[in-house]
């Protein structure tokens, strides 16, 4: 792999399948009665976000504590933040303390690249701006490839805050080029333009969009980045777009609902789909420790290709 983790863009088809396959022997470590391999023992990575998190940001120390690295949050509320430092000084003065890896979550687009630029370390995007969440959308595709045994040729609905939304744009850059056919439905308002553009099949018409979909994921209205009036409620968004049992009945039999969290239960999902026999949203989360242990673990370095079994001795 190439020194950070940016986006799904920077990745090539058989890179994003070496970290899914890699993924595969994590999982089997959280499985052990002791989750814990030294593979980066010496290693210090720096958990630095600025945004709320709690699945990305719990789910990254999990994955770093299993691999043995040492780990630090840097609580951005309680730091030099809040006397006016830059984030461009802040990275600086991290790095001058060495560390190995920076895990970055911003609410800027394009701060990570910002501190690519700047910094030896290694750096991971945790969600930036509006612009991409790249192991969200890593996650996703281990989930979904779990389930239904590939990618390719997968009919997947992703429905909800299409504008706002960073897992949308990682989501659709990956399952594109892994030969997926994805259609891409909300509000007029929340449809980013042009977005077809990205291979993608634009509809404003929920029932349609999940007809026939071996895949639906849900995305979250984000209501603190709308600076005005997208939906005219939360109760009419949830009446045109939020997905009902009813709804999920147009999918495939075996279809599989999917959310990244977190939700808000009766506006994009109802509570009896997002706990129904068909939700994975949990093993989303669970799959999320195995798919960052897997990044991290390839960004230190890894091991030759075809050798991933290595990674869980």
């Amino acid at each position: 792999m190439k020194k950070d983790l940016l986006g799904i863009a920077d990745l090539s088809g058989e890179e994003i399948y070496r970290i899914l396959d890699t993924a595969d022997a994590m999982r089997e470590i959280g499985e052990r009665p002791i989750k814990k391999v030294p593979t980066l023992r010496g290693k210090t990575i720096v958990n630095l976000f600025y945004e709320p998190s709690t699945r990305t940001r719990t789910s990254f120390e999990i994955a770093e504590k299993r691999l043995s690295a040492d780990t630090l949050n840097i609580a951005v509320a309680s730091s030099s933040v809040q006397k006016g430092e830059t984030l461009a000084d802040t990275a600086m003065n991290l790095e001058a303390m060495a560390p190995d890896m920076i895990v970055l979550r911003h609410a800027c687009s394009g701060a990570c690249h910002l501190l690519a630029r700047i910094c030896r370390s290694r750096i991971i995007n945790a969600g930036d701006g509006m612009h991409e969440h790249p192991t969200q959308a890593l996650l996703d595709a281990f989930t979904i490839r779990q389930h239904k045994q590939r990618l390719a040729g997968l009919k997947i609905a992703i429905v909800g805050d299409l504008l706002h939304s960073r897992v949308l744009r990682s989501n659709v850059l990956l399952l594109t080029k892994l030969g997926a056919e994805v259609c891409v439905c909300g509000p007029p308002t929340l449809v980013p333009p042009g977005i077809e553009r990205l291979g993608v099949r634009v509809s404003i018409a929920v029932d349609e969009a999940v007809a026939g979909a071996d895949v639906i994921m849900m995305l979250r209205i984000q209501q603190e980045r709308m600076r005005g009036a997208f939906v005219p409620s939360l109760r009419e968004y949830f009446h045109v777009f939020g997905m009902t049992a009813e709804r999920v009945k147009r999918a495939k039999p075996d279809v599989i609902i999917m959310h990244p969290g977190p939700m808000n239960r009766g506006v994009e999902i109802a509570s009896d789909v997002a706990d129904g026999p068909y939700s994975v949203i949990l093993e989303q989360v669970a799959n999320g420790v195995a798919v960052r242990m897997a990044v991290l673990y390839l960004l230190a370095g890894g091991v030759e290709e075809g050798s991933h079994a290595e990674a869980a001795a």
